[in-house]
């Protein structure tokens, strides 16, 4: 009997539109002549969904009674009997009611394939068993209900229902998807703007891997070894070395001229596990990759070229990019061909770049002081004499006449030079000495022996050690001179960017010791200020030497490596004075910060200076003026108008007492001054006391407390005076005839509190200002206040271990969400 088919929509989070889709689709069906039943769907209340099942043929559900409660579930069994074409199965990940046959949906839903009956269902990202952890790192929501991954993947279809994460927001907010009282507490919590869009990253990406790892099995059931371009895959080869960040960009820049290119970084080490010479250049790499957009791997081969050959096409790669080789042509005349000949041999159609780039980037060094050749190249010399001599002797006996002795002495003597030039001084001397013997030994009468009989023979040996020496002191010269310009150079760079680093402020202490760790090939730099460790770089070793330099008056410089040679102490020394300059500079720095903030507290008291000017000048007046009539002899009031004298001195005295306690309230909060007294707090107790302290009702103010909230730890007088500032902001600008709204809820160990008002709002750059002392946004008239009351909610909140934010209102207005620690979570 044929298998069913299975056919999945995936949503990135409910209110997609999976189930509608999965709707319209059987009727799509339908409307083909094809027989489709409604084995389960699940509607939450959508008068949209549910006028989708109009005209479909629904079976009815089965009641599962469990602890007095009826559950209605799927009723396999009337489906089976039923047996029809095609089945629509809602929420594939559901959990069964117990009792039920089977504990999942998707067990029932195995068993309608095994009828052979088609099924199209539905399934939420964060369903999915492998992306159980990721989805509680982003929405905090740990998720019971879960799919394995083998069952989504076995499936024959698999199909994303995707929606804009701001669309979705706005779907929410016009109740088409959770009804009123929940629409607050999802935006502000699993419907935030930033968890929607990582979801719907999440539930593209492991649809791309999933069709991913279907063209794969597709080419091995069909044996197609050759790549499809489905899309770029730019292989990156990285060596730690200096050319690597140049690699990168390049590599990036090729994937990003096509859409959904993908950039892969790989490092070849050798399998005897020892480090890379340039570990910092390679960390640094890896976090470049990792800004890219790619990823980073690190594979382990003796044979590079051929690893990363078949590392590239196990990625199915069809870029593979590979710097330009460092080695001379010299170096690989004798080596022969380099990693990159054999990359492109053996890379097939694999497209290969070979991009060239200045080795002179980050994390060089300095070239080592002393002797002036290398010994690379005094083992090259001595190779060259044992081997070209004896080859030259046998030339020279096979055409040797009683007249070629001139030429042959010459012969010998090209030898010697050419060995000098390579090897210097005692490469020379060792060629000119066994060339010497040799001539006499074959060419000098008496033959084959070791004889000097003439003076003169004796004098040509002489005359073969002097032009050696005299050639090997001018290579040696020059290569010294070449070495110390080389250096020169370098250290001249080193110096530039110290100097560079200095001028970037903040990031130039940390620069300059990774560069001076890198420099002189240390393991590890500290520097240390007033017997701390200010920055650090590098892994020292147990065994390691240390050396220490000392900075300024405060500081000291600790090298962990080798011992420094006399030059490069020298260039130490600028390197410290350098480092005690930036020590200063960032004392500077912070003094200027400190300087600044004193400016911002002269401004602030300037600026109440001028308010108190002012506003405090009206009920003063008021007061004064009131007192004034009262007291004067010469008039003589009836009773009414001296009560209406006395309760303006009194209105305004009270409004002259609540300025002065805000000034007084604000003037802790800056001076870090306020007492706060933390202890479990009932949102309810601290709402309903600031509701009938500004004589607000029903009509004025929506209450919405989730059921059973937990508690917050807060002082409850600070809370209070936060709630009534809000409310009294957002009464203030709320239209006539809307209401304000106030709603708590629980999310995460915090509690939310949410004042929600119709207002005009305020516009996203200047809702910082809100919370500045004597701001009064939106105000023409100064009969409002000082313009403390956000910024003392500010301040009170923040004592309190919390948060006050400014959000959009759906369909306009502003939300001022307070985040509290919940009293449990606290404790």
């Amino acid at each position: 009997m044929r298998k069913g088919r299975l056919r999945v929509l995936l949503g990135a989070a409910p209110g997609v539109g999976k189930t509608y889709t999965m709707l319209e689709e059987g009727k799509r069906l339908v409307g083909e002549g094809r027989d489709v039943v409604v084995g389960f769907v699940e509607t939450h209340g959508r008068r949209a969904t549910a006028s989708m099942t109009l005209g479909l043929e629904i079976v009815p559900r089965r009641a599962v009674v469990h602890r007095g409660m009826t559950i209605d579930e799927m009723d396999l069994d009337a489906v089976l009997a039923r047996k029809p074409e095609i089945a629509l199965v809602d929420e594939l990940a559901h959990t069964n009611a117990p009792g039920s046959r089977h504990a999942k949906r998707w067990q029932d839903v195995e068993e309608l394939l095994a009828a052979g009956i088609d099924v199209i269902s539905t399934v939420n990202t964060q369903h999915i068993e492998s992306l159980g952890d990721v989805v509680l790192q982003i929405t905090g929501a740990e998720q019971r209900e879960t799919i394995p991954d083998r069952v989504l993947r076995a499936a024959d279809q698999i199909e994303v229902v995707d929606l804009a994460p701001q669309a979705l927001r706005d779907r929410l907010a016009g109740g088409l998807v959770y009804p009123a009282e929940r629409i607050d507490a999802a935006l502000s919590n699993y419907f935030r703007l930033g968890n929607l869009t990582a979801l719907r990253e999440l539930a593209l990406l492991w649809l791309a891997d999933e069709v991913d790892q279907a063209l794969k099995k597709y080419r091995a059931e069909h044996g197609i070894d050759r790549k499809w371009e489905a899309r770029e895959r730019v292989v990156v080869a990285l060596t730690g070395g200096p050319e690597g960040e140049t690699l990168l960009r390049r590599g990036a820049r090729i994937a990003a001229r096509a859409s959904g290119g993908e950039l892969i970084a790989v490092h070849v080490t050798n399998p005897d596990g020892m480090r890379a010479r340039h570990p910092g250049a390679l960390d640094a790499q890896r976090t470049l990759v990792e800004q890219l957009g790619g990823t980073f791997h690190q594979v382990v081969g003796e044979d590079v070229p051929r690893a990363l050959v078949e590392f590239a096409k196990a990625a199915d790669a069809t870029q593979l990019v590979i710097g330009v080789s460092r080695r001379s042509r010299l170096a690989a005349a004798f080596s022969g061909p380099g990693i990159g000949a054999t990359v492109i041999r053996e890379s097939g159609d694999i497209d290969v770049h070979i991009v060239t780039h200045a080795a002179a980037g980050s994390g060089f060094s300095l070239p080592r002081p002393g002797g002036a050749l290398s010994r690379k190249r005094l083992v090259w010399a001595f190779v060259l004499a044992l081997v070209a001599g004896p080859a030259l002797s046998w030339v020279l006996t096979r055409f040797h006449t009683e007249t070629s002795i001139t030429s042959d002495v010459l012969a010998y003597q090209l030898l010697v030079i050419v060995v000098t030039l390579i090897g210097g001084i005692w490469p020379g001397l060792f060629a000119a000495v066994l060339s010497g013997l040799t001539l006499n030994y074959l060419f000098v009468e008496p033959l084959y022996t070791l004889t000097i009989a003439d003076a003169r023979q004796l004098l040509a040996l002489v005359f073969y050690v002097a032009n050696a020496l005299l050639v090997a002191y001018v290579v040696d010269q020059a290569a010294r001179r070449n070495r110390e310009a080389r250096r020169a150079a370098a250290e001249s760079q080193l110096l530039a960017t110290l100097a560079g680093s200095v001028l970037r402020g903040e990031d130039a202490l940390q620069a300059m010791v990774t560069r001076t760790r890198e420099a002189f090939g240390l393991t590890g730099v500290r520097l240390l200020v007033d017997g701390e460790t200010r920055v650090a770089d590098g892994e020292p070793a147990r065994d390691d030497r240390v050396t220490e330099v000392p900075i300024g008056a405060r500081g000291v410089l600790e090298l962990h490596g080798a011992d420094l040679e006399a030059s490069e102490r020298r260039l130490l020394q600028v390197i410290a004075a350098q480092l005690d300059q930036a020590i200063e500079h960032g004392a500077l720095a912070r003094a200027a910060e400190a300087a600044a903030g004193l400016a911002e507290t002269d401004r602030v008291r300037s600026a109440l200076l001028a308010a108190v000017g002012h506003d405090l000048r009206r009920p003063l007046t008021s007061a004064s003026a009131a007192v004034s009539a009262l007291r004067s002899p010469e008039l003589e009031l009836p009773a009414a108008q001296r009560e209406e004298l006395l309760a303006t001195a009194a209105e305004s005295l009270d409004s002259l007492a609540e300025l002065v306690t805000n000034l007084l309230d604000v003037s802790r909060v800056q001076a870090g001054a306020l007492a706060v007294t933390l202890a479990p707090t009932e949102v309810a107790d601290v709402v309903f006391p600031a509701l009938d302290e500004l004589g607000l009702g029903p009509g004025a103010v929506e209450l919405d407390l989730a059921d059973e909230l937990q508690p917050v730890l807060a002082d409850a007088v600070l809370l209070q005076r936060v709630v009534v500032n809000l409310l009294a902001n957002a009464v203030r600008h709320t239209p006539t005839g809307e209401r304000v709204r106030f709603s708590a809820s629980a999310f995460q160990g915090r509690v939310e509190l949410r004042v929600v008002d119709r207002g005009p709002g305020i516009p996203v750059e200047r809702r910082d200002e809100v919370f500045t002392p004597f701001q009064r946004l939106g105000d023409t008239d100064n009969d409002t206040g000082l313009g403390l009351g956000l910024a003392l909610s500010k301040g009170f909140v923040e004592g309190m271990d919390g948060t006050l934010e400014v959000d959009d209102t759906p369909g306009g207005g502003l939300t001022m969400v307070v985040t509290l620690p919940a009293a449990e979570e606290a404790r």
